[in-house]
């Protein structure tokens, strides 16, 4: 009886063991990933939808600088570059570098934004509301202010976790597992503004 007790104290069933050796803020983690990019995918598929049963839908092209969005694009996704350098220089210990790489991984976001904040003044400019705009379609301006907004939000978020985390990782408070936190949530967030670049401005 004793070996047996003993037994079930050595195994996974004894607890303290990680689903897939994560730990439980990556599980987290990974679990509001999972269900807001599920949100994210619904409002494509209802943008796909108003978008196809409408005749008179604008076309982007005309109205959008897509060099000025792929430029957006650009500074998104390299801005995921150095994130992933500063959780490398976290995993191995080198604390200014990944400090360094977290502050400028904050700056391609916020650079990010003010672009998206001259995008939306030029469409404000043209007549653009969320009621309607001169281009076609009424739900147009809705679409393209809910999901880049949205999507904006999620930006902001992350500039503002990433200034937090630089901090309390320069004070060593932070450890570099979360760094890696900061790290799954932008990269996230640069992958969900490749689906709205791909499905939103350019197909």
């Amino acid at each position: 009886m004793t070996n047996t007790a003993e037994q079930v104290a050595d195994s996974r069933w004894a607890g303290g063991v990680c689903p897939f050796d994560a730990g439980w803020r990556k599980v987290m983690m990974w679990a509001f990933i999972i269900t807001d990019g599920l949100l994210f995918a619904g409002f494509l598929t209802g943008y796909g939808f108003a978008r196809l049963s409408h005749t008179n839908w604008p076309d982007e092209s005309a109205i959008f600088n897509l060099t000025f969005i792929a430029a957006m694009t650009f500074v998104l996704i390299s801005s995921s570059a150095t994130m992933a350098s500063a959780v490398r220089a976290a995993e191995t210990g080198e604390r200014k570098l990944a400090q360094r790489f977290l502050w400028l991984t904050a700056l391609g976001g916020l650079v990010f934004l003010a672009m998206q904040a001259m995008e939306w003044s030029t469409l404000i400019g043209e007549g653009v509301r969320l009621s309607g705009n001169p281009f076609g379609a009424p739900l147009f301006g809705s679409y393209f202010f809910l999901i880049t907004g949205f999507h904006g939000t999620h930006v902001l978020s992350g500039v503002i976790i990433l200034v937090v985390t630089a901090l309390r990782w320069g004070r060593e408070i932070t450890k570099p597992e979360g760094v890696e936190m900061a790290g799954l949530y932008w990269h996230f967030v640069d992958l969900v503004w490749v689906f709205i670049f791909t499905v939103f401005y350019l197909l």
